[in-house]
């Protein structure tokens, strides 16, 4: 354990997080997302099992800047029975905790469709595999940079 380190953030997944260059993206995933596959030993892949995303992204965001230089440093997948914007609950409570961290307006975050959602991870440079139990709840962030 450290002093003012979540203790969520288990030394695999924080090794991860600091190799991280800006720009790249984690893939915060749900407990049936299919990371395993498409991690296929050229991503790093994290498992918090019994995690939700919420809490997941509290303990990243705790530590991980995110990348402001990009229009839209942040997305989830986009539910496919709800309209466009529509968000789960699961969704609403990453996009707070997006918004309480960084500061990041609603209009910052980007809905992405299921498999283009599923593209861009094959392109992330970690995916964190929670426990979260409930249906499209997969997010991805950018890599900022800690500026003086």
């Amino acid at each position: 354990m450290l002093k003012g380190i979540d203790p969520i953030l288990t030394p695999d997944l924080l090794r991860h997080l600091c190799a991280m260059g800006h720009g790249e993206w984690v893939a915060i995933v749900d407990a049936n997302f299919t990371a395993e596959g498409l991690a296929a030993q050229r991503i790093a892949l994290v498992r918090l099992p019994g995690l939700d995303l919420k809490r997941v992204t509290q303990a990243i965001l705790s530590v991980f800047p995110l990348d402001r230089a990009l229009e839209r440093p942040v997305a989830f997948m986009q539910h496919a029975g709800l309209r466009p914007g529509e968000t789960t609950p699961s969704q609403d409570a990453f996009i707070a905790e997006v918004e309480r961290f960084e500061g990041i307006a609603r209009s910052q975050v980007e809905a992405v469709e299921r498999f283009e959602f599923y593209r861009r991870t094959e392109r992330a440079r970690l995916i964190v595999q929670t426990g979260e139990a409930t249906a499209y709840g997969n997010a991805m962030l950018a890599k900022g940079v800690i500026l003086p």
